[in-house]
């Protein structure tokens, strides 16, 4: 199988690259520029999603394409500039590859586009939202909606696509949970305002395997959360993580520290939530390796530190 991807150089997208090659599976790697292989034998071509430019032959005979690209979206405050930078890095990018995606004869197999549960907006923590739940209001959704709705050229052209819904993805090597070890390692963890946000995550190692689930599964196609079944609040996620880590977790944020800090992205990403519940994955015999929290953390852990 050869899989192109979109946004390798991300902690995502280098798992699957690497995890696809010691499959013995083909990696073509989309890069802005020429860049130090990351697997062996792979392949590279250039594009620029902001200019909109990228031979569609470049794609002639992958069986996937997986775009992942989009600029780090906590990796700074935001205001006007930053807001449509991320937008703007999502929506191009993906508006670019489904057309080029559509002119192809014959198409891939499957069109791959990252998403995220910031599609379900602002939800009270008791509620549980699957691929069929209704878009949120907020800013992100919103977002999230236009994102999504890029890929149409390969849908009208009557490519299988798929909008992965990411929840927190874990990982030692990279994302939020990179971040919040050291604090916590120290003792210094906690809560963000309340602790009732519903956090729903999955471990990075639980991704590749699932992608290729939904490739073997034909009638998955549309949105798919990309969420273990094991949501859990964020005071409980904070004590998990310390237990796993056997330190405590005493410390508390109060909501209007973080938005003193963060701003608007406060609000976005750290004091509401979403619990979500990945109905299409299960209801297609999906098994989950880490369906719960505990179980995921210790892996991760282990895993960076066996690295």
């Amino acid at each position: 199988m050869r899989v192109a991807i979109a946004g390798s150089s991300g902690l995502i997208g280098a798992e699957l690259a690497r995890g696809l090659a010691a499959a013995g599976h083909g990696v073509l790697r989309l890069l802005r520029a020429p860049a130090p292989p990351l697997v062996t034998g792979e392949a590279q071509a250039l594009w620029d999603p902001a200019r909109g430019v990228l031979d569609p032959y470049a794609l002639d005979g992958c069986d996937v394409v997986v775009n992942l690209a989009g600029s780090n979206i906590a990796g700074g405050r935001w205001n006007g500039r930053r807001k449509e930078e991320i937008r703007s890095s999502r929506v191009q990018a993906t508006l670019l590859l489904a057309s080029a995606v559509a002119s192809l004869e014959p198409p891939p197999r499957l069109l791959f586009c990252a998403s995220a549960i910031g599609y379900y907006g602002h939800r009270p923590p008791d509620e549980i939202l699957d691929e069929f739940s209704p878009a949120g209001q907020s800013l992100f959704a919103h977002l999230v909606q236009e994102w999504e709705a890029a890929a149409a050229p390969a849908v009208a052209a009557g490519v299988r696509t798929v909008h992965a819904r990411f929840g927190l993805v874990l990982s030692a090597r990279g994302g939020a949970l990179k971040r919040m070890l050291p604090l916590f390692r120290l003792g210094a963890g906690g809560r963000f305002g309340s602790g009732r946000q519903a956090m729903s995550w999955i471990a990075l190692t639980e991704i590749l395997p699932a992608m290729l689930h939904v490739l073997e599964h034909e009638e998955l196609s549309g949105p798919v959360n990309f969420t273990a079944p094991g949501a859990v609040s964020n005071a409980a996620f904070t004590r998990i993580l310390a237990r796993v880590l056997r330190r405590p977790a005493v410390a508390h944020v109060p909501a209007p520290l973080l938005r003193i800090a963060l701003g608007e992205m406060a609000d976005e990403l750290l004091l509401s939530g979403q619990r979500v519940f990945p109905a299409k994955l299960i209801a297609s015999g999906y098994s989950f390796q880490h369906p719960a929290l505990a179980q995921a953390l210790a892996t991760v852990l282990s895993t960076r530190r066996s690295e």
